[in-house]
């Protein structure tokens, strides 16, 4: 009987290590080679397999997430940027910060807008412009008057510094009025961003009177400041120089404000500034730049006007006849120029991508 007594408790030991070892059958085999070969092959009981299941995955998910980045990474180097019109968002080059961002197209400003008129932003802009262009006639007509004063240019700023003193005030007037009224401070600016409907008929006409009014302005408080000088030094007028035709003067100003208002378009492009999350922060500055390479090659053709308001208020203030003359040649050549580049930026650079059809 005690011999029978063993025999039995052996069996029943051996089954139930049996047991132990045995998978239930509610737990699926992974077809996963690690998580396989811990459920067949462990000794431990039934009730760790979730164990060893869970830490598995926890050590094979950084391997996964790195495989479908360099997947993702490959995916995105193959597809290429298809032109269209349509209102896709592009496939973005890699590197750039846009892959997870969304572009949509702002629609067109209206022709007429009353309904602006009785916004306080509305006035707030026309405000805004009115005090850029004052401050930025102030300072560069001081400039010129500092050059003009000098019997050396190499004692003084001399063209390069007239240059830099233009294109430093645009970079810090853009920079301090952009997120109020776009920050224009130039007529021809406000019109080539009309014609490509990004502001109505109505704001960009109070734009001009009050760039026009701020230059006039701006230009009074130098003479206010240094009657004699003003008038004996030109004023800062713009005028053709000696030894140019004006053909040539109108070629400058033409070539001049496209090379300024196609950089505008290409720095506050919102096509760019949701791909580039550092545009609209930098915008400022290369178009106070290309402000300031202008006006070193064009001074001494034309003095530089590029901004029929500059060279309005300066003509009316010193208000001599040779001031009048080629006065024409500083509105004619601005307009040009901004619907020049308002027609390559929009028709040809910024074509809207269309979405591939895999």
């Amino acid at each position: 009987m005690r011999s029978m007594g063993v025999l039995v408790r052996i069996w029943g030991s051996a089954r139930a290590s049996h047991e132990i070892r045995k998978p239930e059958k509610n737990v699926q085999l992974s077809t996963d080679p690690i998580l396989l070969s811990i459920k067949l092959h462990s000794p431990l009981p039934t009730s760790h397999y979730h164990h060893h299941i869970h830490q598995a995955k926890k050590l094979a998910a950084p391997e996964e997430g790195k495989f479908r980045e360099r997947k993702q990474r490959m995916e995105g180097k193959e597809e290429d940027v298809k032109l269209g019109a349509n209102k896709f968002t592009e496939r973005q080059p890699i590197g750039t910060s846009a892959q997870s961002k969304d572009y949509k197209e702002a629609p067109p400003a209206p022709l007429f807008e009353p309904g602006e008129l009785q916004s306080w932003s509305f006035w707030r802009a026309g405000i805004a412009e009115f005090m850029a262009t004052f401050l930025f006639l102030y300072i560069t007509i001081l400039t010129v008057m500092g050059v003009s004063k000098s019997g050396s240019k190499c004692s003084t700023v001399g063209i390069q510094g007239i240059a830099w003193a233009f294109g430093g005030m645009i970079f810090a007037l853009v920079y301090c009025t952009a997120g109020i009224s776009g920050g224009h401070i130039n007529p021809a600016v406000t019109f080539g961003l009309f014609l490509a409907r990004k502001l109505s008929l109505t704001r960009a006409i109070f734009y001009i009177v009050m760039q026009c009014l701020g230059a006039i302005c701006g230009a009074g408080v130098v003479k206010g400041f240094q009657p004699s000088l003003y008038q004996t030094k030109g004023g800062g007028a713009n005028v053709v120089a000696h030894g140019y035709t004006k053909g040539d003067g109108l070629g400058a100003e033409i070539i001049g404000t496209f090379v300024l208002v196609y950089t505008v378009f290409s720095a506050t492009d919102a096509k760019r500034n949701a791909r580039d999350s550092h545009v609209p922060i930098l915008a400022p500055l290369p178009i106070g730049f290309a402000v300031f390479l202008v006006h070193l090659a064009t001074i001494p053709i034309t003095g530089t006007g590029i901004n029929p308001a500059r060279s309005l208020g300066a003509a009316i203030i010193y208000n001599k006849d040779h001031a009048w003359d080629d006065h024409w040649i500083f509105w004619v050549g601005p307009f040009i120029g901004a619907a020049l580049a308002a027609l390559y930026h929009q028709v040809i650079i910024r074509a809207i991508p269309f979405k591939s059809g895999h």
